[in-house]
């Protein structure tokens, strides 16, 4: 079982750390500032919202829940927040929540895995926080990208299989990550 345990916060802190995050970093490199606060209408979310949002989210699951740090999140506040908030403020925010959260999964035991807690008024075990987490970060990543892709109108190059040949983004070229 401490195998498997290993294993699953191994692959959570690469799907965090090395995966999604350079994504995001790349898409808030890219825009300019006043399009990461661009929102399709007012129902939706702005690139700005959703990494306010993914920062609260892995402090609040991971850092605070798994971790036992205070919870300060203030949730509302992330979706009304309208910026300007400096990109690389954003940048800085989200990596230090992701690195703080691998700090915590580095020392997670598979007993903590297994212990229930109290997360945002949900019962869980560490397990289903870990994984709550990385797959409620791969989704607003995903959201991330395609605003991204909307208003610079042109694929990102981020997205090839094993073998494969980077892929020429369409405008200026950028490295692939």
């Amino acid at each position: 079982m401490s195998k498997l345990a290993n294993s699953i916060l191994v692959q959570a802190q690469h799907s965090l750390r090395d995966h999604h995050l350079p994504r995001i970093t790349r898409c808030l490199t890219l825009l300019p500032e006043k399009e990461i606060w661009w929102r399709p209408h007012s129902t939706s979310n702005s690139v700005g919202n959703l990494v306010l949002h993914l920062s609260g989210n892995v402090r609040q699951w991971i850092i605070s829940g798994v971790g036992g740090a205070p919870d300060r999140r203030e949730r509302d506040k992330e979706f009304s927040a309208c910026g300007p908030i400096p990109k690389q403020r954003l940048i800085t925010q989200l990596t230090r929540a992701i690195n703080q959260a691998c700090r915590v999964l580095k020392k997670t035991s598979p007993a903590d895995l297994a212990k229930p807690r109290l997360i945002q008024g949900y019962r869980v075990t560490g397990f289903e926080a870990v994984t709550h987490v990385t797959e409620h970060f791969a989704h607003h990543s995903g959201q991330i990208i395609l605003l991204t892709k909307m208003r610079l109108r042109r694929d990102l190059g981020f997205t090839r299989l094993p073998g494969e040949k980077p892929k020429k983004p369409a405008g200026r070229r950028l490295p692939a990550i």
